[in-house]
């Protein structure tokens, strides 16, 4: 079975900062990824943005989804958006059926997305939800849906900005060293936020130096880091 990689993005700049990284390594191992941005950002994470004069909320939306996609064909990575609004991002059966579209039709066998708790941003979390209850509907034979059920994808939590905050705990690493200009390169699509290359490059050598004193492996130099939510399968410990 060909593998997939599936990210569920709150706003349209999330899925670089947090994943970037990994979705390059995928598309360079030959997985196919499909990246889907429930929102813009356009009221709650483009603020260089507003102070624009004469800046509108269509214009905002605009410049970000270009952003976004400019990202996403860096990274290889295939990018949706569903424009369900920001600040807050709201659950509607829409939304949630769109989800479980993406699942059916996609049928990843990995899906990234946001960590369940952030105080300092409530559509992170909500987008996480989002992503478990379509991955849960897509399941089910009676959901009234096209496309066949999917199996059990595991899910990975990508790292929030403000992990101690948020009861993060990040359990797998990813080696992203071999595509981390890829992620430089991504990062400075997003130039409403560039105020965040920085912060975001640092803690993917901070992670990197965690994965070499995990793993052993001299050779990693950056990473990503990931929560599960599912337990692991596995033949045997060894």
């Amino acid at each position: 079975m060909n593998k997939s990689v599936l990210v569920i993005s709150a706003h349209t700049a999330d899925f670089v900062w947090r994943a970037g990284g990994t979705i390059a390594v995928a598309s360079e191992a030959g997985l196919s990824v499909r990246v889907v941005c429930l929102s813009y950002g356009e009221r709650g994470e483009s603020a260089s943005l507003w102070r624009e004069n004469g800046m509108t909320v269509d214009r905002v939306k605009q410049v970000r989804r270009k952003e976004a996609e400019a990202a996403a064909e860096i990274l290889g990575a295939e990018i949706a958006f569903l424009d369900a609004g920001d600040y807050p991002l709201l659950e509607t059966p829409a939304l949630l059926d769109a989800l479980v579209r993406e699942f059916r039709k996609f049928r990843p066998s990995v899906v990234l997305t946001h960590s369940l708790e952030d105080p300092y941003n409530m559509d992170h979390p909500k987008a996480g939800q989002l992503a478990i209850q379509a991955r849960v509907l897509a399941q089910a034979a009676g959901y009234p849906m096209e496309g066949n059920i999917i199996g059990t994808p595991p899910v990975y939590l990508f790292e929030p900005h403000q992990p101690e905050m948020c009861k993060f705990h990040p359990d797998v690493f990813v080696d992203i060293t071999s595509a981390f200009e890829r992620k430089r390169k991504a990062m400075q699509c997003m130039e409403a936020q560039e105020h965040l290359w920085k912060y975001y490059t640092e803690l993917a050598y901070r992670r990197g130096v965690q994965s070499v004193r995990n793993s052993g492996r001299n050779t990693i130099e950056y990473a990503e880091a990931f929560e599960t939510v599912y337990p692991s399968v596995v033949d045997a410990l060894w």
